[in-house]
């Protein structure tokens, strides 16, 4: 064994502790600084009036920060990406809590969208690179249940806070403690971290050599942003739309989340030998259907159903196309994740501007359903395709 290897085997972090570390993290970002608009929106209409059009302009500006933050994410390094993106979120979801200013509101919303950039950008590039080098790439699934996971605990601590007859502002303010709680103690964890072992950091090019395969995945990862968007920030309203029971339509989001959380767990460890694009093709398939089902069926479950179908797959999605871009892009796998994730953002920034123009339209919500659905087809076809001449792919 040469010198010194033994030190340095020891100074990596252990699979496990990277996997947490991972899930904590994005729980964190997507859970609470993405998507806890998501499960609070019913409790805003109810006690300031807020209107869908309204609801449509501060979910655009989330999305409009995180493309924001993606687009500058590969200049920072992890520990100035994770820490202040995190501590960021903590500060900006509590001030949500202490502000009725729409204006103001929109900004503190934008804020939170580049923080959550920030660190899945980061977060995605360290954790996958850090597992690859342990051999243990089916632990990434873990870390992308983290996503899932802060989903469905956001729901169910807003189900507990109507529970408790709490309003939209204290229950903002209760989310940004928690987010400032999981940051100190994940502080160390980030602490100096390179996004990759040291043998690979050197070899890191910053820009990224374009080829048509590069742009067919950048398309496709882009129509996700699309295609998942108008359900995940409108399922509990559109729950709402026919329960009024908290503790019914408030499932809407929790089953989301959980689905999401086991998805990428499954993906990892049982569909692990699937062609990449070809699963990531079958999840658009069933992505479109639970965006199409809502539009075609007006009833309850017609909302649950497609919580359980676009919950199931955005996060498979989200970590199929992040190992298609590490792989592609190769030693410029962190600049190339961040422009995925930014026309992922473009795309989530469109579903939501849609339905506020068409919120006033009759039958315009189903519509923008349904386009939704034709676009993530669309990409289906594209990725279906190329998996047949992709050299490489597992």
């Amino acid at each position: 064994m040469p010198a010194g290897s033994t030190s340095v085997d020891a100074a990596r972090p252990h699979a496990a502790a990277v996997a947490v570390a991972g899930l904590v993290a994005l729980a964190v970002a997507m859970g609470i600084g993405r998507f806890a608009f998501t499960p609070i929106m019913p409790m805003m209409e109810a006690d300031s009036g807020l209107t869908l059009r309204a609801a449509g302009w501060l979910a655009a500006a989330n999305y409009l920060g995180y493309f924001l933050g993606a687009l500058c994410a590969a200049r920072l390094s992890l520990a100035q990406a994770v820490r202040g993106g995190l501590l960021l979120i903590a500060v900006v979801t509590f001030a949500m809590g202490v502000t009725d200013a729409f204006a103001l509101q929109l900004v503190l919303r934008l804020a939170a969208g580049v923080a959550s950039a920030w660190v899945l950008v980061h977060v995605s590039a360290w954790s996958l690179g850090r597992l690859l080098a342990l051999g243990r790439s089916d632990a990434n699934g873990v870390v992308y249940a983290g996503v899932g996971a802060g989903v469905a605990l956001a729901g169910l601590v807003v189900m507990a806070t109507m529970q408790l007859r709490w309003d939209a502002d204290r229950t903002w303010r209760l989310f940004g403690v928690l987010s400032l709680a999981v940051t100190l103690a994940l502080w160390r964890a980030f602490a100096g971290a390179s996004p990759a072992p040291p043998a690979a950091v050197a070899t890191v090019r910053p820009r990224v050599r374009w080829s048509g395969d590069h742009w067919r995945l950048l398309w496709c990862y882009g129509a996700l942003g699309i295609g998942y968007i108008i359900p995940a920030t409108y399922l509990p309203d559109m729950a709402h739309r026919y329960i009024t029971d908290p503790l019914v339509f408030g499932l809407a989001w929790p089953v989301f989340g959980v689905t999401s959380a086991l998805s990428t767990w499954i993906a990892a460890r049982w569909l692990a030998r699937v062609n990449d694009r070809r699963l990531w093709a079958i999840c658009y398939v069933l992505m479109a259907a639970g965006d199409a089902l809502p539009a075609l069926w007006t009833d309850f479950a017609a909302v649950l159903v497609a919580a359980l179908l676009v919950g199931s797959t955005y996060m498979v999605v989200t970590m199929q196309g992040l190992r298609e871009a590490r792989r592609v892009a190769g030693t410029s796998a962190t600049a190339f994740i961040a422009v995925m994730t930014a026309g992922f953002a473009l795309g989530q920034v469109v579903g939501p501007l849609i339905v506020s123009a068409v919120a006033s339209v009759p039958h315009g919500f189903a519509a923008a359903l349904i386009g939704s659905a034709l676009v993530v087809l669309a990409a289906a076809v594209s990725l279906w395709r190329s998996a047949e001449r992709t050299p490489g792919a597992p």
